[in-house]
């Protein structure tokens, strides 16, 4: 019976000897003779075997396995569901996924197997950061929605996981004081005080504040859309430019196309922006306070003077009042407990709350 085998070839010495090979992917292996016998057929079994090395690596690095979470990841990159978020929104979640497929090859694990028990787990190892915990949860609660929605998938594992507690009260909101001591280490006129007054006076985030300039600003009104949601759920804001503010940026150099701008005349990126304005509160030895916290800031200021929440929200942007509930709680106790005084006893008068926008303190910024 005649048979032929793969990858076998014959090569001639300089005797004129015959001799026998297998040849494949750069490899050769010589191989006992005859072609047939017991000893070619052994050699042969041996030499197509692939060495251990290579079964080792069954997968090739770069390629997907079908099924896994990272397939499910490229799918999901694909879609409409993703491809609509903000470019830094993808980003993030980019890289929350990218980290949750290298952890001990969890990507190459077939989706379909992930359990809520995995995901708490995950969730645990990160019990020190619980933000950065509840936003891989979040995530992959994405992640499975839309498996849900392309029929690729019947469960979302991710929505039984509960999110870890973390700070009720999120970012640090300044204080009177604090506003006042970074006034007095940043002078009107200097970058640092117009983005104080821009973050006051408007309430706005530091994506917003990074993009306001002269272009924005029609017969006294800041008309912008805000960045956050802008291609999703756009939020277009009118809010007036108070004189107070507008002093601020009269006397501050500016940009052509935005009121901050770096020591370079160029716009701030937001990190840009946040890294340089964390320089300014440690100048004035602020090292609690942050850029965001001033929203918080005038928030609170704003609901200490009886602002409604849809008030608040007109200024804020907010598109629901669950975080400026957040944002005012403390206020909202104080006028509370103040008019529960004043019930108590009507004839005595009690100091009232500074307003957001009277009164001026030490360092001529009214607040």
């Amino acid at each position: 019976m005649k048979f032929r085998l793969k990858y076998v070839v014959e090569d001639v010495d300089r005797h004129g000897n015959v001799r026998l090979y297998f040849r494949r992917d750069g490899r050769k292996v010589r191989l006992r003779g005859p072609a047939g016998s017991p000893e070619f057929l052994t050699d042969y079994r041996r030499a197509a075997s692939p060495p251990k090395e290579a079964k080792a690596q069954t997968v090739k690095v770069g390629r997907v396995v079908p099924r896994s979470v990272r397939w499910l990841c490229v799918q999901y990159y694909k879609s409409a569901m993703f491809t609509e978020l903000d470019p830094r929104t993808q980003k993030v979640r980019r890289s929350i996924f990218e980290r949750f497929c290298q952890n001990k090859n969890d990507g190459d694990k077939p989706f379909a197997l992930l359990l809520p028990r995995h995901i708490r787990v995950r969730r645990d190892e990160m019990a020190d950061r619980p933000e950065a915990a509840n936003g891989m949860v979040k995530a992959l609660r994405q992640l499975y929605r839309f498996a849900l929605s392309y029929d690729l998938h019947d469960d979302n594992p991710a929505d039984k996981v509960e999110y870890l507690k973390g700070n009720p009260d999120g970012f640090h909101s300044w204080s009177l004081g604090e506003i006042e001591k970074f006034e007095d280490a940043h002078p009107i006129g200097t970058p640092a005080r117009l983005a104080l007054a821009l973050a006051v006076y408007t309430g706005q985030r530091r994506a917003d504040l990074v993009t306001l300039g002269r272009q924005h600003v029609r017969d006294g009104w800041l008309i912008f859309t805000q960045h956050k949601g802008r291609n999703s759920k756009p939020v277009r804001m009118e809010i007036p430019v108070v004189s107070e503010l507008q002093e601020i940026i009269d006397a501050t150099p500016t940009g052509d196309l935005t009121f901050l701008v770096t020591a370079f005349n160029r716009p701030f990126t937001s990190n840009g922006f946040g890294n340089r304005f964390r320089k300014w509160c440690d100048e004035a030895g602020l090292q609690n306070c942050s850029v965001h916290g001033l929203r918080k800031a005038a928030a609170a200021r704003l609901a200490e003077r009886g602002c409604t929440e849809q008030e608040i929200m007109a200024i804020t942007g907010h598109r629901t009042s669950k975080e400026v509930t957040r944002y005012t709680r403390a206020a909202s106790q104080k006028i509370r407990a103040e008019s529960a005084l004043r019930r108590l006893a009507p004839e005595q008068t009690l100091d009232k709350s500074v307003p957001l926008l009277g009164g001026v303190i030490s360092g001529g910024t009214k607040t």
